[in-house]
């Protein structure tokens, strides 16, 4: 007696879609990863942007309209979009005297995401030369 047992049983079926849903949930897991770090790298880039625009409107000006900060100098509140979602970023701009002829600009850009602060700073030096 011979049979003929063509195609695919209930249970291998089953089996095959199982296989199939998990490594379809380990591919969307890959996204989702892939587009907050993605996300990520936005915020920071638009937060060197905000702090070269503040660097450059700074170096702009004359030495000797550039005054010093207190020690704990103000924040300042800038709303920035990025790709349409609307971000908070808190910029300090401090000014130090470096020495008679030149001072030193640093601003500090931060933002929070997901209850986790992160910060971007750069510093420039001008002088009377």
């Amino acid at each position: 007696m011979t049979s003929n047992h063509n195609g695919f049983t209930l249970l291998e079926f089953l089996v095959s879609i199982v296989i199939l849903s998990v490594g379809l949930l380990g591919l969307l897991t890959c996204i989702n990863i892939a587009m907050e770090k993605n996300l990520d790298n936005m915020y920071r880039t638009e937060a060197v942007s905000l702090a070269d625009d503040r660097m450059m409107l700074k170096r702009s000006r004359s030495f000797a309209s550039l005054s010093t900060t207190s020690v704990n100098p103000d924040k300042i509140l800038v709303n920035r979009a990025t790709r349409g979602i609307f971000k908070n970023y808190s910029v300090q701009e401090i000014i130090t005297q470096s020495s008679i002829n030149s001072k030193q600009i640093e601003i500090n850009v931060s933002w929070n995401k997901k209850g986790k602060r992160f910060t971007h700073s750069i510093s420039s030096f001008v002088s009377t030369f």
